[in-house]
């Protein structure tokens, strides 16, 4: 097992609505339930962030202004999480879901200490909402929060299997990165998550993990030395 503690899992919307392109698929949901209750019961503390891409890609028309169309996906990514939790705890996780703007008695309102507090008592954290401001992507409120609470990494589990030179689903003699460094991340422009959050994450050298959500265990075996993904250094 790897030394690695504390952990901020990165999903995508997209990956959770299964082969529905939008919405839930239930059974995929509930397999990365069950992962993730495998590392809590191996101690590792689990921090969870959602996009909220199977409802919403942005702004979709220019008659929606860049600012509410961003308040409408930080509010897919509250829906998201609500639901997550929910599959959480129906296989007996203890779950808290945070976030950087009140929503009544749905969230609990983010702060360090609390994170750190459910956290510690091996509660799995869902932070949603982003960052709580427009013009910052779920990528971003990630780094964010794993550099908050003193994440050792973050996983960022993906429809790919890890970071490639050029997009493999258009070139077949695409390159993958075992081992790639933020610079040169940052350089390339390779799109492990966007530039602001790239940035954020080498000068709070904050390291990531890249791998495919939809490989057998992938979660688990990331965390157990079965890795078969690309580690971006910093």
């Amino acid at each position: 097992m790897v030394a690695t503690q504390r952990i901020l899992l990165k999903l995508s919307g997209e990956a959770l609505a299964g082969s529905k392109k939008t919405g839930f698929d239930e059974e995929t949901v509930r397999k990365v339930a069950l992962q993730v209750k495998q590392l809590t019961e191996q101690g590792f503390q689990v921090g969870i962030v959602i996009g909220g891409g199977n409802f919403w890609r942005g702004r979709t028309s220019e008659n929606i202004d860049r600012v509410k169309a961003d308040q409408i996906g930080m509010l897919a990514t509250v829906m998201n999480c609500i639901y997550v939790s929910e599959q959480f705890r129906s296989v007996g996780m203890k779950t808290d879901i945070l976030t950087p703007f009140a929503c009544g008695s749905f969230t609990g309102l983010f702060s360090k200490d609390r994170a750190v507090g459910s956290l510690s008592a091996g509660e799995v954290v869902f932070f949603a909402g982003g960052t709580g401001h427009p013009y910052f992507s779920t990528d971003t409120g990630v780094v964010l929060r794993a550099i908050e609470v003193e994440a050792d990494v973050i996983l960022l589990a993906k429809s790919i299997d890890g970071v490639y030179d050029d997009d493999p689903s258009r070139n077949p003699q695409a390159r993958k990165y075992g081992e790639v460094t933020i610079d040169e991340v940052i350089e390339k422009n390779l799109q492990v998550v966007d530039m602001t959050a790239s940035i954020l994450a080498r000068d709070n050298k904050m390291p990531m993990w890249v791998f495919g959500l939809n490989e057998e265990n992938s979660i688990v075996n990331t965390m157990n030395g079965k890795f078969n993904g690309t580690k971006v250094t910093v």
